[in-house]
């Protein structure tokens, strides 16, 4: 069987303050699985990390899904076996520990496609082999297995997500709003930077900087708490990131980004009320335990 795959070389880098530069190519591969997995390979350039409570052979978890529960299937790591690929099922390969997978599994929460597209979490630290040579060449997460095709990148993937599949709109019609949503989403990786790399440093100032941007941001639309007024892409692509620097600046540094900030503290409280993101959330403690693993080793 062969199968045609959409590479995308733009995947975000919490380092990268430039502008995404995207380019695509489709190849056919033969789907042949290994009876071996590769050694494993780096995550966007990052020093991987493991989630010990969360890898394991039997379902990990329920999450509330209109009423109905959501099993969380179990992490794949190089000794399972892969999925029918390419047999027409639409399939998120995703991270339950990563940021960028947990944008686009917040959006097919929120437009209720839990049974419409299946979750495929992979282990970073120990991922098998047969993704990289028969899913996704760059061997990165999230990608989405759809139409034959498939397609990474997390902030092109929940546009993909919003504008092929059904369910509430992510992205608005208002041109003024569709044109402020960019601004926001470009600014995704200088935020991110300025938090990471002032994390080892004395000053505070670029931390400060940043969230006050945000708050700032917030203001621009009365019609509701969000970035553009409504739940929209622009707070998908924050929040993963917001719910992991909240407790890690607090711990780290004692800076407590919601103070002076009121805008940014009725996002985060309406935030926590969105079904679609609760359902993705991590212990806060956990996640300073990876974070600090990542970025604050001597």
């Amino acid at each position: 069987m062969t199968a045609v795959i959409t590479v995308s070389t733009c995947t975000p880098n919490l380092l990268s303050n430039s502008p995404l530069q995207c380019s695509k190519k489709k190849s056919k591969v033969a789907l042949k699985f290994p009876d071996k997995s590769l050694p494993f390979q780096a995550l966007v350039g990052h020093r991987p990390y493991r989630f010990s409570s969360i890898k394991t052979s039997a379902p990990i978890a329920t999450m509330a899904v209109k009423g109905a529960q959501e099993v969380l299937p179990p992490v794949l790591d190089s000794t399972s076996d892969p999925p029918s690929l390419f047999d027409g099922t639409t399939r998120l390969y995703t991270s339950y520990i990563c940021p960028y997978a947990q944008r686009v599994w917040i959006a097919r929460n929120y437009k209720g496609l839990q049974d419409k597209i299946k979750l495929v979490p992979l282990d970073l630290g120990n991922r098998p082999a047969w993704y990289k040579e028969k899913v996704y060449p760059e061997n990165k997460v999230p990608s989405l297995e759809h139409n034959n095709e498939v397609r990474g990148e997390s902030l092109d993937l929940t546009k993909y997500i919003d504008s092929h599949f059904e369910g509430p709109s992510l992205y608005p019609n208002d041109p003024t709003k569709r044109e402020f949503a960019e601004e926001l989403l470009s600014y995704t990786d200088t935020f991110n930077r300025a938090v990471i790399t002032s994390l080892k440093g004395d000053s505070e100032n670029e931390i400060s900087a940043a969230f006050d941007y945000l708050e700032t941001a917030l203001s621009k639309f009365d019609d509701g708490p969000f970035f553009l007024g409504q739940f929209s892409l622009v707070d998908i692509a924050y929040a993963p990131f917001i719910e992991r620097f909240h407790p890690l600046l607090l711990d780290v540094k004692k800076y407590d980004i919601t103070s002076g900030r009121p805008m940014l503290i009725a996002w985060i409280e309406e935030l926590n009320k969105i079904e679609a993101y609760n359902q993705t959330k991590l212990d806060p403690q956990e996640l300073v335990a990876i974070m600090k693993k990542l970025f604050l080793r001597n």
